[in-house]
């Protein structure tokens, strides 16, 4: 995969004008819903969904850009923030209850999303959730995304679809579509 640093770097100056706090709670509350107690997003940038999860919580994201990782840690300092890559995850197998990517996989190209839904399934002991740009055909957004079929891309995998469900626009105005999944 081709990391295009000055493209994530902008986004990373654009990531805190989207914080969503309708997102974050809806994230968290669902996490300590399913009786979860360790988090790890995915594609975090500067930790705006994670920031409402509780000193509780083992809470954890993982990102490329740098510039990102370091707004997350100074913001929430209670987390623990890795520059790492979702096709190779650094965490023991079935080591963390919530597993989730919010709009990150609709950046992916094919190879890189097919390595790192292995790597998600590997690392999750309990849920993933996928909160992504969705369309049936997975056609392409623009040059740098698609649109992702989440439900299609489990289906080899030995879980539970819970929820595959367009997000409501009060909670992601984006209407991503929200795909729960527990990992059997």
């Amino acid at each position: 995969m081709s990391y295009n640093k000055e493209f994530w770097d902008r986004y990373t100056n654009e990531n805190e004008a989207r914080y969503n706090e309708e997102f974050a709670k809806f994230t968290r509350d669902l996490a300590i819903s399913l009786r979860c107690t360790s988090v790890l997003e995915i594609g975090c940038g500067t930790g705006i969904d994670l920031r409402l999860f509780p000193d509780t919580f083992q809470i954890h994201g993982i990102d490329l850009n740098d510039n990102a990782l370091d707004i997350a840690k100074e913001e929430l300092t209670i987390a623990n923030f890795k520059n790492g890559n979702i096709t190779d995850l650094p965490f023991e197998d079935s080591s963390i209850d919530f597993v989730f990517t919010h709009q990150l996989l609709n950046y992916l190209d094919e190879d890189t999303l097919e390595k790192g839904i292995a790597e998600m399934y590997r690392v999750a002991r309990k849920y993933i959730m996928n909160c992504e740009k969705f369309e049936e055909t997975e056609k392409q957004i623009d040059e740098n995304h698609k649109f992702r079929n989440m439900y299609k891309r489990w289906q080899d995998y030995k879980v539970k679809i819970v929820s595959n469900v367009d997000m409501h626009e009060d909670i992601d105005p984006d209407k991503s579509r929200f795909t729960l999944l527990r990992k059997l």
